[in-house]
């Protein structure tokens, strides 16, 4: 039994566009570029649960956040990453009408994947991990033991889809397959198996 596993930012959905995150920062006042760098410096430690939505956001901010800045803030980024990748979406479902064996791990914190968790071509994954629940990040070796675990699985029957070639190593590292994504197109290459794939 072979588990497909798809990263979520950049496979199942579009990167998160510039004009989203400079609606952000404009939302809050704050000096879009400034913005921008404090929200990926400090976003990994967001992705682990190590920071709490309001200590995120003052960082993000350097100043304290207030409770209706973070709501609206945390609306805003859910948002942002919630432009599906119409063909990635396609060979999900795809996949998911061939009774095919297919999990979701992302680098996400616990209110995004709470949002994400309401979008349609989400909510039909059976099995959804984001590191903010688990407390792990990609690319750390323990987070994909730790998915292969919950499946009840070999990581040598995880087949993991990611656009970050970091984590795709370190999925492999764990035992897993790993496949850099650039496009469904090469995807349904890769998998020579799913329907439609090329031959």
């Amino acid at each position: 039994m072979t588990w497909i596993v798809f990263d979520y930012g950049g496979v199942l959905s579009l990167p998160q566009p510039e004009s989203d995150a400079e609606a952000m920062a404009r939302a809050v006042d704050a000096e879009p570029e400034a913005f921008k760098r404090a929200y990926w410096e400090h976003r990994l430690d967001f992705d682990r649960a190590s920071l709490t939505p309001y200590a995120y956001w003052s960082a993000v901010l350097g100043r304290p956040a207030g409770h209706t800045e973070i709501a609206r803030l945390v609306a805003m980024d859910v948002a942002s990453w919630a432009y599906p990748n119409q063909e990635t979406v396609a060979l999900l479902g795809e996949l998911l009408a061939a009774e095919r064996d297919v999990a979701l791990l992302s680098n996400a914190p616990i209110c995004v994947g709470e949002g994400l968790d309401e979008l349609p071509w989400i909510a039909a994954i059976g099995h959804r991990f984001y590191s903010g629940r688990m407390g792990l990040v990609k690319p750390d070796r323990e987070i994909y033991d730790e998915v292969a675990r919950a499946l009840g699985t070999d990581p040598s029957e995880v087949v993991f889809i990611d656009d970050r070639e970091e984590n795709v190593t370190g999925a492999e590292r764990a035992g897993m397959k790993g496949v850099l994504f650039t496009d469904a197109a090469a995807l349904r290459v890769t998998l020579p198996d799913v329907p439609g794939a090329a031959r």
